[in-house]
């Protein structure tokens, strides 16, 4: 899971994994979609294969990349964990309950005793 954040960490290695959800494509273009070297599209797809989010195929003289997504199942399960309320929102809520509801029984019994002396 490290090692694929880490890859994702990159702004173009994002912009990367985007174009290939689409459609495979080569790395000429993928690098034709950006300002910067081809060298540096490689180094990016080196490690985007090495996280296992691309895989490559060859296709004659070119390498065509595409999409692996499932090794972002496991960093989309542990967002997921992030995001989910730990169960204290409703072990408060329950808590909330219990007070108001033990509030209420005292003042039911206090006024109970008060109406027994009065008849007293």
């Amino acid at each position: 899971m490290d090692e694929v954040a880490g890859a994702i960490a990159d702004p173009v290695r994002r912009e990367i994994l985007l174009m290939l959800r689409d459609e495979p494509l080569s790395a000429g273009q993928i690098a034709g979609r950006f300002a910067i070297s081809r060298p540096a599209v490689s180094r990016h797809l080196r490690v985007l294969r090495e996280a296992g989010l691309v895989r490559d195929t060859a296709a004659g003289r070119r390498r065509l990349y595409e999409l692996v997504t499932a090794p972002l199942d496991e960093l989309s399960g542990w967002l997921e964990s992030v995001r989910r309320p730990s169960g204290w929102p409703q072990r408060l809520d329950a808590l909330e309950t219990e007070v108001y509801r033990t509030r209420r029984e005292r003042r039911t019994a206090a006024g109970r005793t008060a109406s027994q002396e009065e008849t007293a």
